[in-house]
């Protein structure tokens, strides 16, 4: 098996931190997002090669890869950024085989051991939510496969959300698809790999559809916070060994080299390495590392490397080696 990771998105719901960070490799529960999916690929095994699309910041993305996962990969960049079908037609050479697919900007709880059994030309991992408007939701018939996906949905037509998880047995097909795609339209601006997996369905082809358990968004600053509450209450959370007069409200994960003096930390705050928290309160909170935080209280704020915080109240997000600093009132 062969697996596609496109990850050439500029990240642009994430500025300012995305300006110097990839978004894979935004942490979350002390871990880069991009981590959690590489665990799993990991964990599956039998995979032959990695197709890595890359594109922004491609340099840090590729670094980080190949030190993260020993398993054969190559890097193809994106420059063109004409949507995921386009995305995936460039790992053509690439794919002689059936392929697994992933978009890193969320970590999901799935059984991917399931490609390994599966009679289904492909699958579709999906997750029921409330507030499908927002998303493309897969529609199924009586035997639980695709018969379409629908953009955004003014009516309830289904509440299965497209997760950006997908594996496609029958290859050959998908980019036949994905040929179609591009020789037609855009579709609103793009080429879809959506569409793709449509065109497929229509010429008969059988795409399972499979609910996850958890499927968790880091791919803006509210839902990356909600994100890093849900890993650290599911296992990432890490107490700190030395208060030096601070308080604690589980969960938090706080990394070695991190200074706490008379502060209150969380509940759901993450603190990378070389940080000082210096008389203030962090809750629902992401700092990154060698940070200074004083006389501050922070909640539902992401703050990037190297910065420092200093008299500061209320809601922030600040990118790395940014300082913000108000006086005190005479």
């Amino acid at each position: 098996m062969k697996v596609i990771i496109p990850l050439a998105g500029k990240g642009t719901r994430l500025r300012p931190h995305t300006h110097v960070t990839p978004k894979p490799m935004m942490r979350v529960a002390g871990k880069p997002v991009m981590s959690y999916v590489l665990d799993q690929l990991r964990e599956l095994g039998g995979i032959e090669e990695i197709i890595y699309i890359t594109g922004h910041l491609k340099e840090k993305v590729e670094d980080f890869a190949r030190k993260s996962l020993d398993i054969p990969s190559v890097f193809i960049e994106q420059k063109i950024q004409d949507g995921t079908a386009g995305a995936i037609a460039l790992a053509r050479d690439h794919v002689d085989q059936p392929v697994l697919i992933i978009f890193v900007d969320t970590i999901f709880d799935a059984d991917l051991s399931v490609v390994n059994k599966t009679d289904a030309d492909g699958i579709i991992w999906t997750k029921e939510v409330e507030d499908y408007q927002r998303f493309g939701v897969v529609v199924t018939d009586a035997e639980g496969n695709m018969t379409q996906i629908v953009e955004k949905p003014t009516t309830p037509i289904s509440k299965r959300a497209n997760i950006g998880l997908y594996y496609i047995k029958n290859w050959k097909l998908l980019f036949e698809g994905i040929d179609h795609v591009l020789a037609s339209a855009p579709n609103m601006g793009e080429y879809y790999l959506t569409d793709a997996f449509q065109y497929m369905i229509d010429k008969g082809a059988k795409i399972k559809v499979i609910d996850v358990e958890g499927w968790y968004d880091a791919g803006k600053i509210d839902t990356m916070l909600e994100t890093n509450e849900t890993m650290l209450m599911k296992g990432r959370a890490r107490r700190p060994k030395n208060l030096d007069g601070s308080t604690i409200v589980e969960p938090v994960y706080i990394e070695d080299g991190v200074t706490l003096k008379n502060s209150k930390i969380g509940p759901n705050v993450s603190i990378g390495t070389g940080s000082v928290i210096d008389e203030s309160e962090l809750s629902h909170t992401i700092v990154g590392t060698g940070s200074k935080i004083s006389r501050s209280k922070l909640s539902r704020s992401l703050v990037g490397d190297d910065t420092v915080l200093d008299g500061i109240v209320g809601e922030v997000t600040v990118g790395d080696h940014s300082e913000v600093r108000v006086s005190p009132k005479s």
